[in-house]
Order: structure tokens, then C-alpha cells, then sequence
């Protein structure tokens, strides 16, 4: 059995962040990072958006050289998956059995994608897209002119149809809510950016889902509740992720929405800490504790947890923003963007630019920036102070 000062269970942005928290405070310890994945570290932003746009390759998108690895001594377990961990003897098995001892314990092993528990809902060549290896094979079927269909309509899917769409295929969306995006946006913005995408000339199959999928000759047969039968050559579906808490839940740590840490991402163990996706933690702007499945909350996270894990024992007070590309749309959002709220729309512009505020209670819970850029921080400020507002007094006050 070998031992480590660090183990870091997940090969993905939180993992890889935290190594440069570790190493920030400790340059000798020894590190240990185990990741499912064959591949190095990267970023899953543009899997679904800069790849698709020609706006970066493949190799810019890993988030250190392997000599980056070999420079802070981080021995590399790539290509298996951990599949046991007992905190009481302090180790973690892999998938073949073998025995890794450590000191500190990072479990930032993400989410798994929700797949459709529908007949066919398993067929080989269904895309349950998450990672590089999903967005390899769908580019190398995506040639203009082909059919595609793209099962749901939030984040994920939204930024699929959008790059599908541009690169020339023949796209379709089903969703079973009323428009897009629709636990974020409200109506009024999400019926907007529907008709644009129509407008774009993806057809919306919306308030209907499948039923199952089946096979003809080279093409995917999708039969939905309301009727419809669909065919395409390529199926994906993008209809969220599940936190992967299954390696917490096995070792009796606490778990719900997630892998429950306290304000220092530390969990029920006190030599267990978790970050990024699966991660369930404190948002003391907001209250409450919250789980957030971005990339910046990754980033962030990691590095925290990473500096914690070697003694700095900070809490984590960081408020994480997140981002979108959906054709010619962008935003960055902050806070509770949860379209249950009440909001007010301080629309600057046309073609859908100014800001949408988030309220419960008369204050500000959350920000979303649509085409406004480099406001973030004064929309952290904004949620932080927790005044009671008026829509005269949030006119222009970001923007």
C-alpha cells in the first residue's frame, strides 16, 4: 500500500485546483490524484461552446502540461475510477482493488449525467454528454446537413442545439417545459430567446418528452408522449447531472443534494473535504447551503479546499458566478437565479441587453447580466448588503 500526505479523488477542474492550493502552502507533501478519465484535467466549458465555434482546439483546452504535474510531484491514477473509501484507515481502493493510504482526502468526483429510464433509454450511440470523449465522437458525426436531436432544454442542451445549429446540421429540441432555460429564465426572456432559436431554424418540440428510443437502419427513432415520432442521426441528451456522492455514501459520510462540508469544505470527517459538483456547502451570502454545478464554483473550490486541506483553515466565503453562450445571447449570473422568484428587468437595450434581478422578500437573491459584461462584482455587492430595494432604485444600478 502506498501512502500520501494528499489524495485527491476526481480528475476535473476542483481536483486539478486543488493542487495549486495545496502546493501554496505545502511544497513537499506528497499528492496523489485519481481520476476516471484517461485524460489530464481540463475544461468543460467549451465542450459545448468554444470547440463548436472554432474558437479554441482540443489541446488548449487541458488545464496544465503533464509537466505541470511531474514540476509539483503529483503522481497521476488516470483511466479508473475509485470505488472504495474507508475514512477510519484512512484509504481509498480503486477499481482493481488497490489500496491507497492518506493524510488528507479531497473527493471532487463531480456528477454523473441523468440518463432517461426509458425503453431504449441505454441504446449504444444515445450521447449522455459530459466530457471530452462525448464531444469527439459527436463532432466527428456532426457534418452539415445531418439531423440531430437534443433531448432537454436547459443549460447543456440549450448550448448544444446553438452549436449544432452553427455547425450546419438540421436540429431539434425536446423539452417538456414551456421554453427554454425555464428554472432560470423567466417568460418573458426565455419565450424570447425560444422564438430566436426558432428564428435560427431549430425546430421546438416544447411541453413533450420522449417515450423511447429505438433503431432503424442507421437512424434514432424517438417516440414521444405527446404522439410524435422523430427520427436523427444523431441522439443526445443533455437532462442534468446527479452529484456522484456514491464513494462518500459508501463510507458513511453525510450526504444529501450532494456531499454535505461546513464553511471549511471539510465533511462529516474531518480529513474528508469535497468540492465542486458533488459538494454541498455553505453560501453565507445567500443563508443557506447550496450545491452549484459551474465552473467557476469548481475552480474556486478546489484551490479553497486545497489550501484547507493544508492548514490554512479558511472559510469559504466566495460567491460563484456562471456563464452562457446561446447564439448571439450570453450572460453571467450570480446568486439565486431561480425563476420561482420575482424579478424586475432593468432592460437598457434592445435585442434582450440589461440586467434581471432576483428578489425574495424585497432584497436582491440574484443577478443575471444579459449581453452586460465586467458587472459581477457589483452584482456580488449587491446580494451582500441584503437592502430592501425598489425597481426605481435598481434602475441603473448595474450596468
Amino acid at each position: 500500500m502506498t501512502e500520501y500526505d494528499y489524495v485527491i479523488v476526481g480528475g476535473g477542474l476542483a481536483g486539478a485546483s486543488a493542487i495549486q492550493g495545496i502546493r501554496e502552502l505545502d511544497a513537499e507533501g506528497t499528492i496523489l490524484l485519481i481520476g476516471e478519465e484517461v485524460h489530464l484535467p481540463y475544461d468543460r466549458p467549451p465542450l459545448s461552446k468554444k470547440l463548436w465555434f472554432g474558437q479554441t482546439r482540443v489541446e488548449e483546452i487541458f488545464l496544465h502540461e503533464l509537466d505541470f504535474y511531474r514540476r509539483n510531484r503529483v503522481e497521476l491514477v488516470l483511466g479508473i475510477r475509485a470505488a472504495g473509501l474507508d475514512p477510519r484507515e484512512k484509504t481509498v481502493a480503486d477499481a482493481n482493488g488497490k489500496l491507497y493510504r492518506f493524510g488528507k482526502l479531497l473527493l471532487a468526483t463531480g456528477g454523473t449525467p441523468r440518463r432517461l429510464p426509458i425503453p431504449g433509454g441505454d441504446l449504444d450511440g444515445i450521447c449522455y454528454y459530459r466530457n471530452l470523449d462525448d464531444y469527439l465522437h459527436t463532432r466527428s458525426q456532426a457534418a452539415p446537413g445531418k439531423s440531430a436531436v437534443v433531448v432537454g432544454g436547459g443549460f447543456i442542451g440549450s448550448e448544444l442545439a446553438a452549436a449544432l445549429s452553427i455547425a450546419k446540421l438540421d436540429v431539434t429540441m425536446i423539452f417538456p417545459d414551456d421554453y427554454l432555460c425555464s428554472r432560470v429564465f423567466p417568460d418573458y426572456l426565455g419565450q424570447a430567446l425560444l422564438r430566436h432559436y426558432q428564428d435560427r431554424g431549430v425546430h421546438i418540440v416544447a411541453r413533450d418528452k420522449p417515450v423511447s428510443f429505438s433503431r432503424d437502419g442507421a437512424k434514432f427513432v424517438i417516440r414521444t408522449e405527446g404522439g410524435r415520432t422523430l427520427e436523427s442521426d444523431i441522439a443526445i441528451v443533455g437532462a442534468g447531472i446527479a452529484p456522484d456522492i456514491e464513494l462518500a455514501r459508501g463510507a458513511g459520510l453525510e450526504v444529501g443534494n450532494g456531499i454535505a462540508v461546513d464553511e471549511y469544505l471539510t465533511t462529516s470527517n474531518p480529513d474528508v473535504y469535497a468540492a465542486g459538483d458533488n459538494a454541498f456547502f455553505p453560501y453565507p451570502a445567500l443563508g443557506r447551503s447550496t450545491r452549484i454545478e459551474h465552473w467557476d464554483n469548481a475552480l474556486n473550490q478546489g484551490l479553497w479546499a486545497g489550501r484547507n486541506m493544508a492548514g490554512a483553515r479558511r472559510p469559504f466565503t466566495y460567491q460563484p458566478y456562471f456563464f452562457s453562450d446561446l447564439f448571439e445571447f450570453g450572460y453571467e449570473a450570480t446568486g439565486e437565479v431561480d425563476a420561482r422568484l420575482e424579478t424586475f428587468a432593468d432592460w437598457q437595450k434592445e435585442n434582450h441587453t440589461g440586467v434581471i434581478y432576483y428578489l425574495a422578500g424585497g432584497r436582491v437573491r440574484g443577478v443575471m447580466m444579459c449581453n452586460v459584461w465586467d458587472k459581477v462584482d457589483a452584482a456580488r455587492a449587491l446580494i451582500r448588503q441584503g437592502d430592501v430595494v425598489t425597481p426605481d432604485s435598481l434602475r441603473g444600478a448595474i450596468g
